[in-house]
């Protein structure tokens, strides 16, 4: 039993300790237990001690948690909590007291470092309840020697429930998703049938209060919860079972927390909402449908538990889904390395080439519009107009320099919302209040006669909404550099309250103080030698030699010191005023300590009472940065303006993928990034722009490239001559322009693409049971049922994983449903020249390939786009480029000569064999054991020939001349045997 305990431990999933009878934990000088609860609980069982059934109790009431159970300067963790968390860990598990007969296993992590702990464990997939001591130990002690300090649960931590800055990304959002897939909106609601196929979506990051509330179709669900990045899904147990709502959630690897059905009440979800904005109605943000309304009534009420009833700040929600966003799958993701590369990492991801922003909430913002392109042309059109207004330098360098001194708001006030909070983040509010207050201002002195675009007028408003008393409060009542802690005071600044500042100078100057009693009760007395001292028995007294003593025992001086103590050579005495002024001393600490928490109080309230304006001043910074890194960046990389138009239009002149632009800049071989230009849709060439290549930030273009315009390209050309190159940097310009940034292109116009399909690359999927050839297959699928005729696709070497004329046939296919179904702009990069056929079958299909040059038996790589097609791949002079051995090489020369003489008909391999001479290699002969085998139309290697043998044999300095001529002779009719 204990070993399935432990299983379970290991999977994250922690089992209650027994509630049997057990011997205290030896040895912890304070046994363990609970505190809210174990006050309300009777008498404990029999043979239970209160400290275990306390404990017992708070652990039984968390069973799926690891409990960090507060005890001194230490989180403990008993059980298979120990067992587990040790592990998980890597800290030395210990043995602490006996349990049913059994050593209890223990561990522990100092409080100092819990949240780097609490980091790891999180990580591993564990939640963990902590639980604090709610008194101080001595409080304790008064009630009975035996009485323990009271305890109590104060948060339940989650991945998706994080708001401590060394738990979090500073970089990315940290959603909470609630998934409700229901069977419609139900009877009386306008439902309809089918609408089952939907899935409902609200997450909250509950470290800005960012709520986002959408739905979108079954198939659709892997993508978006790839959009979203949640570290945490809730859900019912049916939900959760459902093969396609477990796919999308494994496919972003959040923690999964099963919920009970109950909780997904749209009834309670709209009071929920309504509640926590504060608002009757919530038509003004939208409408909601029942399945949405659901979902929010789960994810608040299991916020609500996790965060035991303290309410977290929430902004008002905005529309996710697939009616606002370009779609995009979860393999169009990772094919074009959005927000993370293959790796994993964001290193060579498109987020970091174009991420310049100076704060943490502008990068989220950045990563948020990145990884959700717009639909709607007018608000693309607003992003744009701010970034185009910002490539103004001057201003733009001084919003940039104001930005960096903006802390995050959003966190801060997140955390005093959830009483989380210290002096460090009044500090957050108050610098950020400034600095939003500044760059506003400078924003208002920038608009000008014309005024500002209106995205950025909005934010100007939304940087001046809080109340303009509310930052001069903080800096007068904070010191400079607020410590993170409130517990040990110290964070008020000197003037801000009187009282406070007399109880720190008692506090502070108690010698100074009693030096001046002390000269002044010499200077009463007449008494030099007169000390005013201070001892752990006594406290202060007043000492006197005893033979000077002696006028302070008789009136009128006995009146007012009062003998305390007789020395040897010194008497002792203590006055009224010395016992009142010891007792302030004493109590100045805690007195002073006492006034700067309710001063902390007092300010915490003001900034909650301003909740909703320092959200928007929050997201109006965050949003300043975001557009101000894009204007950085287009003006650092030659990025243009994109036109976005209601239009099947895809025209692309001197298009650039920018994270391959950077790395060919920054490599040691250096260079220009050859642009080119892309024209779908049936419309008309790009022009030239007046762009010159120098504002391209150095990349050569050419002149229009006499592209024939066609809704669908086929893409041929060699191996590393810039196909995937070409493909990829065109659906990220789509993404950039409907993001709301400028392109890496002299111009740019495109009819708004509602989705992005990308099948670049080749991966498997064992866990599933998928070869990399049935991956492609189900991603082409997923393709052709969804592609809509205003859906940007890029496909590349489909069929590739199978047999020639399979893999041909279903490109071929896939080829004509496209142009004929599907109606929708694309790019199909091929190696099966033989596709290049359909163009002149296909109205909409046209012909390109990348240029490349032959020199001495090897290639030059152009990667220029022309029209036409390649006429061969050039796969052996690429091997050649990639160090295959020169004897391989010229093999596959060999068999691809007598290939080519087939005409393109099936090879027959009897016949095959009888043309090809065997594989012989002057090289080193194969090991013994080795095999050598180039499939079956190649022989194996063999030894050496008859005529090396006997060329070997010959050793010329002892061959006379006739000999010599006879040998030459020999060997010569063993080469024209071919032995």
């Amino acid at each position: 039993m204990r070993q399935g305990r432990q299983e379970r431990a290991e999977r994250g999933v922690v089992d209650p300790p027994e509630a049997a009878p057990a011997t205290a934990l030896a040895g912890t000088g304070e046994q363990p237990e609970v505190g809210g609860a174990a006050a309300r609980r009777g008498a404990p069982p029999a043979g239970v001690t209160p400290s275990m059934a306390q404990f017992l109790e708070i652990k039984a009431a968390h069973p799926g948690c690891l409990l960090f159970y507060r005890m001194g300067d230490f989180y403990e963790l008993f059980f298979d909590d120990a067992v587990a968390a040790a592990e998980a860990l890597g800290i030395v598990l210990t043995k602490r007291g006996k349990h049913l007969g059994e050593d209890i296993p223990m561990c522990g992590v100092p409080v100092v470092r819990a949240d780097e702990y609490l980091l790891k464990l999180i990580a591993a997939g564990f939640r963990v309840a902590v639980c604090e001591q709610m008194e101080d130990p001595a409080a304790a002690k008064k009630r009975g020697s035996k009485s323990v300090v009271h305890r109590d649960v104060v948060r339940l931590v989650t991945p998706g429930t994080l708001t401590e800055d060394s738990l979090l990304d500073a970089k990315a959002r940290n959603y909470l998703t609630a998934i409700f897939a229901g069977p419609g909106q139900g009877a009386g609601s306008g439902g309809k049938r089918g609408e089952s196929a939907h899935v409902a979506l609200a997450s909250l990051d509950i470290s800005t209060g960012e709520l986002e509330v959408g739905e979108v179709a079954r198939a659709d669900f892997a993508g978006e919860m790839v959009r979203l990045g949640s570290s945490e899904a809730i859900a019912s147990d049916a939900v959760l079972a459902d093969p396609d709502i477990a796919r999308g959630i494994a496919m972003v690897r959040s923690a999964t927390t099963p919920v009970p059905a109950a909780t997904f009440d749209s009834l309670a979800g709209e009071r929920q909402l309504k509640a926590q904005l504060g608002v009757a109605d919530l038509a003004a943000f939208g409408a909601f449908s029942r399945r949405e309304l659901a979902a929010v009534g789960a994810l608040l009420k299991y916020v609500e538990l996790t965060q035991l009833g303290r309410r977290p700040c929430v902004r008002p929600p905005r529309r996710g889904g697939a009616s606002a966003f370009m779609l995009i799958d979860a393999p169009t993701r990772a094919s074009l390395e959005l927000v993370r590369s293959t790796s994993g990492d964001r290193k060579a991801s498109l987020l970091a080439a174009i991420d310049r922003t100076v704060t943490g909430p502008g990068a989220r913002e950045l990563a948020a519009r990145l990884a959700s392109p717009l639909r709607d042309v007018r608000a693309i059109n607003a992003r744009l107009d701010a970034v185009a207004f910002l490539s103004d330098e001057a201003l733009r360098e001084d919003l940039r320099r104001a930005l960096r001194h903006a802390p995050d708001i959003a966190h801060a006030m997140s955390r005093l919302a959830l009483q989380r909070g210290g002096p460090r983040d009044l500090g957050a509010v108050r610098d950020g209040l400034a600095a939003a207050q500044a760059c506003a201002g400078m924003l208002r002195a920038a608009a000008g006669g014309i005024g500002l675009p209106g995205t950025l007028a909005a934010t100007a408003g939304q940087l001046e909404a809080c109340d303009a008393a509310l930052q001069p409060l903080l800096a007068r009542a904070l010191i400079d550099d607020p410590p993170h802690l409130r517990r040990d005071g110290g964070f008020v600044r000197p003037g801000y309250s009187a009282d406070l500042d007399a109880a720190r100078t008692l506090r502070d100057d108690s010698r100074k103080v009693m030096a001046a009693l002390e000269a002044r009760y010499a200077q009463e007395t007449g008494i030099k030698a007169l000390k005013v001292r201070h001892n752990n028995i006594l406290g202060y007294y007043i000492e006197a030699p005893a033979g000077a003593a002696k006028p302070l025992t008789a009136p009128p001086l006995s009146d007012t010191f009062r003998h305390r103590q007789t020395m040897a050579g010194a008497m002792r005495f203590t006055t009224q005023e010395l016992v009142e002024t010891e007792s302030h001393i004493v109590s100045a600490a805690d007195r002073a300590l006492a006034l700067e928490q309710d001063i902390f109080a007092a300010l915490a309230a003001a900034v909650a009472v301003e909740e909703r304006a320092l959200g928007e001043a929050a997201g109006a910074l965050a949003e300043l940065d975001c557009e101000a890194a894009l204007a950085e960046v287009a003006a650092a990389e030659g990025f243009t303006r994109p036109v976005l138009e209601d239009s099947a239009a895809f025209e692309v002149s001197g298009g650039r993928h920018p994270v391959v632009e950077q790395a060919v800049r920054s490599s040691a071989e250096g260079g220009p990034f050859i642009a080119n230009d892309c024209v779908l849709g049936g419309v008309t060439p790009c022009g030239p722009d007046p762009v010159d290549d120098q504002a391209m930030g150095g990349a050569q273009g050419s002149d229009p490239q006499g592209l024939t315009p066609s809704r669908l390209w086929l893409v041929t050309g060699p191996n590393m001559a810039g196909k995937s190159t070409f493909l990829r940097q065109n659906a990220l310009i789509a993404v950039m322009a409907q993001m709301g940034s400028f392109v890496p292109a002299r111009s740019v116009r495109i009819g708004i693409v509602d989705r992005l399909f990308s099948r670049v690359g080749a991966a498997d999927d064992l866990a599933r049971g998928r070869s990399t050839f049935m991956v492609e297959m189900v991603e082409t699928a997923a393709i052709l049922n969804q592609a809509t005729p205003r859906s940007l696709v890029i496909l590349d070497e489909i069929g590739r994983g199978t047999a020639t004329f399979d893999g041909l046939s279903i490109a071929w296919a896939v080829v004509e449903y496209l142009h004929e179904v599907s109606k929708c702009r694309a790019l199909f990069a091929t190696h099966y020249h033989e596709l290049t056929a359909l163009a002149g079958r296909l109205p909409e299909a046209a012909c390109v390939t990348m240029e490349v040059r032959e020199w001495k038996d090897a290639i030059v790589f152009l990667h220029l786009v022309k029209p036409g097609a390649a006429d061969r791949s050039y796969g052996i002079q690429v091997a050649k480029l990639a160090g295959l051995p020169a004897a391989v090489t010229q093999r596959a020369g060999e068999v691809l000569k007598l290939l080519e003489k087939g005409g393109g008909k099936p090879p027959d391999a009897a016949a095959l064999i009888e043309e090809l001479p065997l594989f012989a290699a002057a090289a080193r002969p194969a090991p013994d054991g080795a095999a050598r085998s180039h499939g079956d139309m190649v022989q194996p290697l063999r030894g050496p020939s008859r005529t090396e043998e006997a060329l070997a044999a010959l050793n010329p300095d002892e061959l006379t001349p006739k000999e010599a001529l006879e040998a030459l002779y020999r060997l010569k009719e063993l080469a024209r045997q071919g032995e």
